[in-house]
C-alpha cells in the first residue's frame, strides 16, 4: 500500500514526531501534484464548527467543517463521491472527487439529494510551492500511502492517522503504536 512517490489521490501521512501544530500527525489528501506545487486537505482535523456556520444557505445540513490546513482559511473546499452528478468536479481517486459547481451543490442539498456522510467540507488548505514538499519527502516527514474513500468518509477522523499505517502492515504498523512523546513510553 505504501508507494513513495507523492501524487495526486494519493495521503500525505505525517512522521509520527512532526511538531508542526497544523499537521502534528495529520493525513493529508493530495487533489493537486503537479509542476505548480502541490494542493491539499487535511483529512483528520474536525473544527467546532458546522457548515450552516460558514454557509447559512445550508442551514438544515449538518456536516461538519474540517481544517484542511493553514493556507487562506477564509476558502471553502470539498471532497465527495458524487463524480459527474457535480459540474466541474475533479476526479482525484476511485470515488474521489475534488470541488464542483458550488450553486448546483446547494441545489442538490437543499433538495435532500445529498448525504452528509459522502461528503467533507474543509475550511482552508494546505500547500507546497513547486519543490517544497519534494525537499520535505527527503527529510522523510512524510509517508506516501494510497487513499481509501472510508479513509475520507470515515465517522471517526481521529482514528485515520492509525489506521491508515496500521492497514499498510510492515513496519508501518509499529510507527502506527508509537507513542507522541516517546519518554511517557
Amino acid at each position: 500500500m505504501a508507494d513513495t512517490k507523492p501524487a495526486s489521490g494519493k495521503l500525505l501521512i505525517a512522521e509520527p514526531f512532526m511538531d508542526d501544530d497544523n499537521f502534528k500527525r495529520a493525513v493529508v489528501l493530495l487533489c493537486a501534484h503537479n509542476e505548480d506545487g502541490s494542493f491539499g486537505l487535511v483529512l483528520n482535523r474536525p473544527s467546532e464548527h458546522r457548515l450552516a456556520d460558514a454557509v447559512p444557505e445550508c442551514e438544515s445540513f449538518d456536516a461538519p467543517l474540517y481544517f484542511g490546513g493553514p493556507v487562506e482559511p477564509n476558502t471553502l473546499h470539498y471532497i465527495h463521491n458524487y463524480g459527474d452528478l457535480l459540474k466541474d468536479s475533479v476526479k482525484i481517486a476511485d470515488g474521489l472527487y475534488w470541488g464542483g459547481s458550488f450553486e448546483q451543490l446547494q441545489t442538490l442539498i437543499n433538495t435532500r439529494q445529498i448525504d452528509p456522510q459522502q461528503i467533507r467540507f474543509f475550511i482552508g488548505y494546505s500547500g507546497w510551492d513547486p519543490n517544497q514538499l519534494k525537499e520535505e519527502m527527503k527529510t522523510n516527514s512524510w509517508i506516501v500511502a494510497n487513499c481509501l474513500p472510508e479513509y475520507v468518509f470515515t465517522n471517526n477522523p481521529d482514528k485515520i492517522w492509525r489506521q491508515v499505517l496500521t492497514d499498510m502492515g510492515g513496519n508501518f504498523k509499529v510507527i502506527a503504536n508509537m507513542p507522541e512523546n516517546p519518554s511517557l513510553n
